[in-house]
């Protein structure tokens, strides 16, 4: 709402910024216009690959559900159709032998550790800020560590 409310040049709290424009809106629905010109900004944004459409889409679910809480009248089925389609996957694939081999012959030894765990595991990056030492558990057969399993967490 933040980025929205600075598109329309209201400025304080949030709270502040919250009441004048649902009053506003309820009261001028020409108010209630400047959701489509935000909408329509941020259109051109990713036309110019700014932003991803499920960004702008995230972006609308929350001024829809502010505007719904607020009984502030919108065509949300006019305004929804006119935005782009958002992909439902991400862009990501796996590294191919030749890219694991290469990043592992990096000559910094930390690196060849990180990259086996990352690759044989599929964790990604973020998953390294929240890893602690409890959430690896050893496995063990004959008396013998013969693996480990580790507990990731995604947030």
């Amino acid at each position: 709402m933040n980025k929205f409310f600075d598109f329309i040049n209201l400025h304080g709290t949030i709270q502040e910024r919250c009441s004048i424009f649902a009053k506003n809106a309820i009261d001028q629905p020409s108010w209630a216009s400047s959701v489509i010109k935000y909408l329509e900004m941020n259109k051109d944004r990713i036309e110019n690959k700014e932003i991803t459409a499920a960004t702008l889409r995230n972006n609308v679910k929350v001024i829809k559900l502010f505007c719904e809480m607020n009984d502030i009248p919108l065509p949300w089925k006019r305004i929804t159709r006119g935005l782009p389609k958002a992909r439902r996957y991400a862009d990501d694939r796996a590294p191919t032998l030749e890219e694991v081999r290469m990043i592992t012959e990096y000559p910094d030894r930390r690196i060849k550790p990180i990259v086996s765990v990352m690759v044989s595991s599929g964790i990604r990056l973020g998953a390294w800020n929240y890893l602690k030492w409890k959430h690896i558990t050893p496995i063990e057969r004959e008396g013998k560590v013969i693996a480990a399993k580790i507990l990731i967490f995604i947030y």
